[in-house]
């Protein structure tokens, strides 16, 4: 195959090895004969090394999900290889993706009133944990504000009431568009959003909650489970759909509790979880390792 639609000029090729940037393809099609034969024949062809390759086919609905990861030899650039990559994305009817792994997500940080989990992604953020671009950090309230200031993140106070939501949104809409943002993390932000907005935002909106729904909805669910002697608090991270707290799930993961914890020991048990679970849930979306399938998602870890 011709490769000089996908090079660049010789000063600006990339030398091979470590010092080749690292590009990320992610693909779902239905499940054929060839398929991984023929993208990794195109990546060969076009002297690129895959340094990381995951690959799962569901039997139930008949869809093949790849993520390969891989470094160009020749100077390949990302549209080249998008433009390249049309006929067997044709041939297969893929949907594929092409990203630098060396770029960070431009995310967008909505909380309340709770900053556990806020306060998590921010020292994350700080340390490089996370491939992530914190634009900033959007509340209904100003608790925070001082918080997000001291990490030198923009701080925006957009409140909300029932009567002011769709306006309210339509703010929030338009900060995330001026700031570019690629991702939203709802980090304990204590509002439904809307139908519209979820539509706008499919597959790139976070959220976390504790895993005792559909039990103990509403306010002080810890303290209620604690009043029924529950053994497990757990903590999921989803994306967001319209069907409140229903969206795909990304992550999850329990801590054992017992009879001897009081309600306060299960509040602070749930908090560290949580922080945890979403951290990973927007790790594993930045590095695009989550590909949805339906209802349900595909982790390549």
């Amino acid at each position: 195959m011709a490769t000089d639609v996908l090079t660049q000029p010789k000063s600006a090729q990339a030398k091979a090895g470590h010092d080749a940037p690292t590009y990320v393809l992610t693909m779902s099609c239905p499940d054929h004969i060839g398929v991984v034969a023929d993208v990794a024949a195109f990546l060969v062809a076009n002297d690129c090394n895959i340094i990381e390759s995951g690959q799962y086919s569901d039997l139930e609905n008949g869809r093949f999900f790849l993520r390969n990861a891989f470094q160009p030899q020749n100077g390949a650039t990302l549209e080249g290889l998008r433009k390249a990559f049309a006929p067997v994305a044709q041939r297969y009817e893929i949907d594929a993706h092409f990203y630098d792994a060396a770029h960070k997500v431009k995310t967008l940080v909505l909380v309340s009133r709770l900053g556990h989990c806020l306060n998590d992604l921010i020292f994350r953020h700080r340390i490089g944990a996370l491939p992530i671009d914190i634009v900033g950090v959007v509340s209904n309230h100003k608790d925070f504000e001082g918080l997000v200031g001291s990490a030198g993140l923009p701080f925006d106070y957009l409140p909300v009431t029932a009567e002011t939501k769709p306006q309210q949104e339509a703010q929030l809409q338009a900060l995330a568009e001026s700031r570019g943002a690629e991702l939203i993390v709802l980090a304990r932000y204590m509002q439904v959003l809307s139908a519209e907005f979820c539509a706008r935002w499919p597959g790139r909106v976070i959220n976390i909650h504790h895993s005792f729904l559909p039990s103990f909805k509403g306010a002080l669910p810890y303290h209620r489970a604690h009043a029924r002697g529950v053994k497990l608090i757990g903590a999921t991270g989803h994306y967001v759909t319209d069907d409140l707290d229903e969206g795909p799930i990304i992550e999850q993961d329990v801590q054992r509790v017992t009879h001897g914890q009081s309600a306060e020991d299960f509040v602070v048990a749930g908090r560290d979880v949580e922080a945890v679970v979403l951290a990973r849930a927007v790790k594993w979306h930045a590095e695009r390792r989550v590909l949805l399938n339906g209802l349900r998602t595909v982790i390549f870890r």
